[in-house]
C-alpha cells in the first residue's frame, strides 16, 4: 500500500511539473528565437549601413578582387548544379503534367504552365536551396574557421570591420548573382519542357515559344526576381551571422555550418510562403 501510494504521489508531482515545464520550454525557444531573428536583422542593418557609409566617404567598401572572387564561387560554380536539376525537374514536371492534362485534350498548356511555375516560383525557390547548401555552407565554414582561430579579432585588432571586410562582399555577390540562376534554373525547365511537348504531345517549336510568350506576364517575371534578391540576402545573411557566432572549436563550425544550412532552406521556404499569400492577397 505504501508502495502504490509513492507512486501515486510520485505520478501526481510529475503531472503538477508537467505543464510548467512545459511552459518553461516554449518560453525559453520563443525566446531564443525572437533574438536569433532580432540579432540577424540588426547584423544585415549594420552591414548595409556600414558600406553605405564608406561609399559616401569615397572608400571603398570592400576589395574588388574579393567581390570577384566570390561572384565566381555563388555565380558561376553553381551554374552547372541549377542548370542540370531545373532540366530534369522541368522534364519530370511536364511529362507528369502532360499525361495528365492529355486525357482531357489539353495538354497545349503545359508549356505556359511550367514556365510559369519556373518564372515565379520554382525557379528562385530551387537555386535558393541548392545555394543554401552549396554556398551558404560553405561561407559559415570559412567565417567560422577564421572565428575560432581568431583571425576575425586579428582583423578588428588591424582597425578592419569584419562586417566591411569579410561580410559585404559575400552578400552583395549572392545578391547580385542569385537572380542570374535563377533566369538559368527557369530557362533549363523551359528548355526541357521543350523537348517533352516535342517528344510526346507533339508541340511544334515555333508553337511551343507562342504558348510559352503568351502566357507569361511581366508581373511573373518581376516576382521571381524580387524573390531572387530576397533569398539572395537572406541566404548572405544567414551564413555570415552564423560563421561570425561560431563558439567551441572544430565542433562548433560543424554544428554552426548545419545550422546554416538548415536556418537558409527554412528561411527561403517561411519567406517564398508569406511574399506569395500577401501577394496573392494583395495583387490578386
Amino acid at each position: 500500500m505504501a508502495e502504490a501510494t509513492g507512486s501515486e504521489g510520485g505520478d501526481n508531482d510529475v503531472i503538477r511539473t508537467n505543464p510548467v515545464v512545459v511552459v518553461q520550454g516554449v518560453g525559453q525557444l520563443g525566446r531564443s528565437f525572437l533574438g536569433e531573428i532580432g540579432g540577424m536583422f540588426w547584423f544585415i542593418v549594420n552591414t548595409v549601413a556600414e558600406t553605405i557609409d564608406n561609399v559616401r566617404r569615397g572608400r571603398s567598401p570592400f576589395r574588388s578582387s574579393s567581390f570577384f572572387r566570390h561572384t565566381e564561387r555563388a555565380g558561376v560554380g553553381s551554374v552547372p548544379l541549377v542548370a542540370m536539376v531545373s532540366f530534369f525537374l522541368g522534364l519530370t514536371m511536364a511529362l507528369l503534367t502532360g499525361y495528365q492534362l492529355e486525357r482531357f485534350g489539353t495538354e497545349r498548356l503545359v508549356p505556359g504552365l511550367v514556365a510559369i511555375a519556373f518564372t515565379r516560383e520554382l525557379g528562385p525557390l530551387l537555386t535558393g536551396i541548392m545555394l543554401a547548401a552549396r554556398i551558404g555552407a560553405a561561407f559559415t565554414a570559412e567565417l567560422g574557421t577564421m572565428q575560432v582561430s581568431e583571425e576575425v579579432e586579428a582583423i578588428e585588432a588591424m582597425g578592419i570591420s569584419p562586417l566591411r571586410f569579410l561580410v559585404a562582399p559575400r552578400m552583395l555577390a549572392l545578391v547580385c548573382l542569385m537572380p542570374c540562376l535563377s533566369v538559368i534554373a527557369s530557362v533549363a525547365a523551359i528548355i526541357a519542357t521543350s523537348l517533352i511537348s516535342r517528344a510526346y504531345f507533339n508541340i511544334a517549336w515555333v508553337y511551343f515559344t507562342d504558348l510559352v510568350l503568351g502566357s507569361l506576364l511581366i508581373r511573373d517575371i518581376v516576382t521571381g526576381i524580387f524573390k531572387s534578391f530576397l533569398f539572395g540576402l537572406l541566404i548572405g545573411a544567414i551564413a555570415c551571422y552564423r560563421g561570425l557566432s561560431v563558439k567551441g572549436g572544430a565542433a562548433g563550425v560543424g554544428s554552426s555550418t548545419t545550422s546554416s544550412v538548415v536556418t537558409a532552406i527554412t528561411a527561403v521556404i517561411a519567406f517564398d510562403t508569406i511574399f506569395n499569400v500577401v501577394y496573392v492577397v494583395f495583387f490578386p
